[in-house]
């Protein structure tokens, strides 16, 4: 069962709002829907606490940059006691078209630094990930320019939906499971939204 529900992103004003931060807006969006406790820092994240009908949550976002997510995310599942496959990490994907959830029970980091830094720290790639698409990105060589930078003003409109589908994505692990979430939430761009369950909004 999903206990902690990480968001990656890159610490600092500078890079609020950015691409690679849609890990940490997924995180913001959750704790305000469920009245999440004010954040502490501890383990290298700052973490906070929700109560989803119910079932407590840890919500924590590394306060280490990106590539050194790993550490810091292996500190703190020591000191909450849970296992990788207790947590879900929810991290952007350039690789995915924009608005696009990819919810897997494992993986790859698939070129992901924040991913990468996981698997070398937790020594597993079994853990549960959300990836929130941000791309279409260019070629490789402007690839840190591009989830540095801002959403364009036509991405920006649709962001709030966006991020909301992936809380109600992830919320959804915690209530439903992975597979019931997989089969909701894993769709081709274009497709219908899924319908929002009881409380997700």
């Amino acid at each position: 069962m999903i206990r902690v529900l990480i968001g990656l992103g890159n610490p600092g004003a500078r890079y609020k709002r950015t691409r690679h931060n849609v890990g940490y807006m997924v995180l913001e969006e959750i704790g305000r829907r469920h009245s999440g406790t004010a954040e502490r820092e501890a383990s290298h994240c700052l973490v906070g606490s929700a109560d989803l009908d119910g079932v407590p949550l840890t919500l924590a976002r590394p306060i280490l940059f990106m590539n050194r997510s790993g550490p810091a995310v292996r500190a703190l599942l020591a000191e909450e006691g849970a296992e990788p496959g207790e947590a879900l990490v929810i991290c952007d994907d350039l690789a995915v078209p924009f608005g696009t959830l990819r919810l897997r029970r494992q993986g790859s980091h698939g070129g992901h630094n924040g991913l990468r830094s996981i698997i070398e720290a937790l020594g597993t790639r079994e853990f549960p990930r959300l990836r929130v698409g941000i791309g279409p990105a260019g070629s490789s060589a402007e690839h840190v320019d591009f989830v540095l930078g801002r959403f364009p003003p036509e991405e920006r409109e649709r962001l709030p939906e966006v991020i909301g589908a992936a809380a109600d994505c992830a919320l959804s692990v915690v209530r439903d499971g992975l597979e019931q979430a997989m089969n909701r939430f894993n769709r081709k761009p274009g497709a219908e939204p899924p319908d929002a369950g009881p409380g997700d909004r």
